[in-house]
């Protein structure tokens, strides 16, 4: 327990130190490219009619979610505890590296800035491309004040999918469930759309993304609102609980909206409303009220939020396993 919980802090510092560099390898890549060779294996076989019902389809999507799970849990599972057998300081250092790519905490400060800068330097082709790489909307028609809302909300969403939800598995389960909740996260970012290409193939891995994000999107609000109190100037926490009460709902997913009231309340802002996917007009409700116009600097307010956040989450995950060393030594 103490090695897990000295490689559970040492890869949180990690990833606030290094982030993503895009020169090194990173297993999400490879759960991506394992996706995509197991969809075009499975969907090969399908009949070639245009949007078929039979059911086939949401019976190979969940078999690919099967596979890709699976494989991606045991090779983990393999790893680790070959490190270990070689020796615990192997092991540690081993869970360390694996917990530091599981999460992304200055990956998503870094590529939501990039959009910051765009618009601070008054580039906006430049900030829609920007926003393109972190959003799934369509961008090319996006005004300064809807690219800034797009990355502020993908913050606000991803303070959750790709920091609380897998840092809260990590504390559990270590690599094993942690690389599990990435290959479910990165599946329903690849095939869980409900669009005519995806829309049964995708369902299992969406379905599954909602079950092991719900307690997670809500206890990310909870400390995303601890966050808005303790962060000083430029956030309302009072505000913050007002929104999440009342606007938690305001979307299609049973999740997403969690952390985006509450930034939206804790800042002061409308998020969301009508956005376009593949050519196609979405209408959505508001999130927030438009107490002011959204700018460009909440981007860097978004990312204190997403901050406080972590570190607010890592203490009290630190204490917890630290207190449990401390009532089942082994």
């Amino acid at each position: 327990m103490k090695y897990h919980a000295i490689a559970f802090f040492g890869g949180f510092i990690l990833d606030l130190l290094l982030g993503d560099p895009p020169f090194l390898p990173h297993p999400v890549r490879l759960i991506g490219k394992l996706i995509t060779v197991m969809e075009k294996k499975l969907r090969s076989k399908l009949p070639p009619q245009k949007g078929i019902e039979t059911g086939e389809e949401v019976w190979r999507g969940a078999l690919m979610v099967l596979v890709v799970c699976g494989i991606v849990a045991v090779t983990a599972g393999a790893f680790l505890w070959a490190a270990y057998r070689i020796h615990p300081y192997v092991g540690t250092f081993a869970e360390c590296l694996m917990t530091y790519q599981i999460l992304a905490v200055k990956c998503l400060k870094v590529e939501s800035m990039k959009v910051y800068q765009s618009l601070k330097d008054e580039n906006v082709e430049q900030a829609r491309t920007a926003v393109s790489m972190i959003v799934g909307r369509d961008t090319d028609k996006l005004d300064e004040e809807g690219i800034a809302k797009a990355a502020i909300e993908t913050v606000a969403e991803n303070t959750s999918d790709g920091v609380i939800a897998p840092m809260l598995y990590l504390a559990l389960g270590g690599p094993v469930l942690g690389f599990f909740y990435k290959a479910v996260n990165t599946m329903d970012s690849m095939v869980g759309y409900k669009n005519e290409t995806y829309l049964y193939f995708g369902r299992a891995a969406a379905k599954l993304d909602d079950i092991v994000n719900f307690i997670p999107a809500r206890v990310s609000a909870c400390l995303m609102i601890a966050a808005a109190f303790l962060s000083g100037g430029g956030f309302s926490g009072k505000n913050a609980v007002y929104i999440y009460r009342r606007d938690r709902r305001n979307h299609a997913s049973p999740n997403s909206a969690q952390t985006e009231a509450v930034c939206a309340g804790a800042l002061g802002i409308r998020l969301a409303g009508d956005a376009s996917y593949f050519g196609k007009t979405v209408k959505k409700p508001y999130i927030g009220d438009a107490l002011r116009s959204v700018e460009y600097e909440d981007m860097k307010r978004a990312n204190r939020l997403l901050y406080g956040t972590a570190w607010i989450c890592e203490g009290i995950c630190l204490l917890l396993l630290w207190g449990f060393a401390r009532c089942f030594p082994l």
